[in-house]
């Protein structure tokens, strides 16, 4: 990469290019310190320099025009500081570090600068391994060749590249290629050694099978308990309906996946999809929903529980807790070995239904890894896929932790569980009269 952003530099005259790196550190040891010695900034005899090197902005300046701009996106919103400025030449190395908002918002500068004395059409590089955050956007785009949104499959080449194509490696270097070959992680020696795109190394969710998981709509029984399970922000509010078995098996049948909106605006999205799948607001057994929301506004005293309640959504608050709430999701995600009903066949089955319209959700579980420091914790980032799982993750902790699970009493009443009891003690009056309307007198 460095190669190809030199002669680039130097046979087009005036062409800005973007060379990146997902941390500082490895932009320093893999392109900062080397391109220095390969364009002999530090020689005493400035003549002898191909280029300037600029430390405070990081960019090689070429005698012709051109320049080298080096970056880094070391958090997710790094990436917006080159939003508005233009680079005919954007090379991401290891491209498979960067999550796929990082890439589509450097697609945005990725244009004529202007300062060309020959125009190039303009062009992105990208070099990785399997593996990673990116890992989902680059397989799709580049190995599986699936493309949406009107992307254009002629913009995309791939360039298969295995390292014992690298002579140089593999004459100077030889114990390197041996310790790949020995390499004891055989889902890291296939993506390292064999550039295989099938196995991802940090998946959280490696249980996760589509042909098993996922399955297209059906009615479901009236008489199944119906929940929902949402996190509010103002940058995403994701909520799951989902229809539990007595048996206890679930499915996601309805999942809201937008932005900016308001608390109001969420209760009443909410409870349009309730009416649009067939219930009423009284057949929603509860609404489940994390801690944080009872947390009141120092300017007004009111919290976002209290908006809600004000909307006509009476939440019920679960545990925030992320490691035994992953544990839980992973709990009912569990493949287990059964037989078929009818035919007596051996099959996999799992307790953890999604139907194909949850498309969010779907997409997002295996893009799901594992956090670097907190190995049994998912990784809050990319932080875009965050929000839906963690209200699958709200009901999954609330349904494996809590023995009393409500229960019907007549067509729309049914025996409160002690969360119940606790939000009612703990309400105002008028949110008391509101939990009776629902429920019923408490009972036991």
């Amino acid at each position: 990469m460095r190669w190809k952003v030199i002669f680039l530099a130097l046979n087009n005259p005036g062409v800005q290019i973007l060379l990146l790196r997902r941390k500082l550190t490895d932009l320093k040891e893999n392109h900062l310190v080397p391109l220095q010695k390969m364009l002999n900034c530090n020689a005493r005899d400035k003549r002898r320099h191909i280029a300037e090197f600029r430390s405070q902005d990081k960019e090689f300046l070429f005698p012709n025009g051109s320049r080298i701009k080096l970056g880094y996106c070391d958090n997710e919103n790094d990436v917006l500081q080159f939003q508005g400025q233009s680079y005919e030449v954007i090379c991401m190395e290891e491209a498979t570090m960067f999550t796929e908002f990082q890439f589509r918002t450097l697609v945005e500068s990725n244009r004529p600068s202007g300062l060309m004395i020959n125009p190039i059409p303009c062009r992105m590089y990208f070099t990785c391994n399997p593996g990673g955050v990116g890992h989902a956007w680059v397989k799709r785009l580049f190995i599986d060749c699936n493309y949406i949104n009107g992307e254009d499959p002629a913009d995309y080449h791939f360039i298969q590249s295995f390292v014992y194509d690298n002579k140089w490696l593999m004459e100077n270097s030889p114990e390197y290629v041996k310790n790949l070959e020995t390499e004891p992680n055989e889902v890291r020696k296939k993506q390292m050694l064999y550039g295989d795109w099938d196995v991802y190394e940090g998946q959280f969710f490696g249980e996760f099978d589509k042909d098993i998981h996922v399955c297209r709509p059906k009615k479901l029984p009236e008489h199944w308990y119906l929940y929902r399970a949402l996190d509010y922000g103002l940058d995403m509010f994701a909520c799951l309906h989902i229809m539990v078995s007595p048996k206890g098996d679930m499915y996601c049948i309805h999942e809201i996946h937008e932005s900016n909106l308001i608390v109001s605006e969420a209760a009443e999205r909410m409870k349009m999809a309730t009416k649009a799948l067939g219930f009423k607001e009284s057949d929603v057994h509860l609404t489940l929903a994390p801690g944080d929301l009872w947390n009141r506004q120092t300017t007004t005293g009111r919290s976002a529980f209290d908006l809600f309640y004000d909307n006509g959504v009476i939440l019920t608050e679960v545990s925030r807790d992320r490691p035994n709430g992953w544990l839980c999701v992973k709990e009912l995600m569990k493949i287990e070995d059964a037989e078929d009903e009818l035919t007596g066949d051996p099959i996999k089955v799992s307790k953890l239904h999604i139907f194909d319209v949850c498309k969010n959700l779907i997409k997002n579980i295996p893009l799901a890894q594992f956090d670097e420091n907190k190995y049994n914790d998912m990784a809050t980032e990319p932080h875009e896929i965050t929000h839906i799982l963690d209200a699958l993750r709200y009901f999954c902790i609330y349904w494996i932790n809590t023995p009393d699970k409500p229960k019907k009493v007549d067509g729309r009443r049914m025996t409160w569980t002690q969360d119940m009891i606790d939000d009612y003690y703990n309400g105002s009056e008028s949110i008391k009269r509101r939990m009776v309307e629902l429920y019923g007198e408490i009972n036991y």
